[in-house]
């Protein structure tokens, strides 16, 4: 973007020519395909982050209490459609080792 912002505030086109050779390398990086393999698995990651937190959330919200172990196992998962059971789960659940019931082990 800063780049961008760069070439935008360049009038003469010589100078243009060379800022956008310069920032070539640069660009490349970012529209390089291992680079957006790596920001999709960030997303991912965010995701099943994001999922964790709520199971544990919700059951925070109905004020169950949560062992460590369990927290362990709940952040330590990256199944997204496991988290997704365990959430719901987690809205019936009349304690938090609940959550794992029926679980293949």
């Amino acid at each position: 973007m800063f780049a961008q912002l760069v070439e935008s505030g360049l009038v003469d086109p010589q100078a243009k020519e060379i800022w956008r050779d310069l920032m070539a390398p640069v660009n490349y990086f970012f529209r390089h395909e291992v680079a957006e393999k790596v920001r999709e698995q960030g997303r991912e990651e965010g995701v099943e982050r994001e999922r964790a937190a709520m199971v544990l959330r919700i059951l925070t919200w109905r004020e169950i209490e949560v062992p460590e172990s369990v927290r362990e196992r709940v952040a330590a998962c990256t199944d997204l459609e496991q988290l997704n059971v365990w959430a719901e789960r987690a809205m019936r659940v009349a304690d938090a080792a609940g959550l794992f019931e029926g679980d293949e082990a």
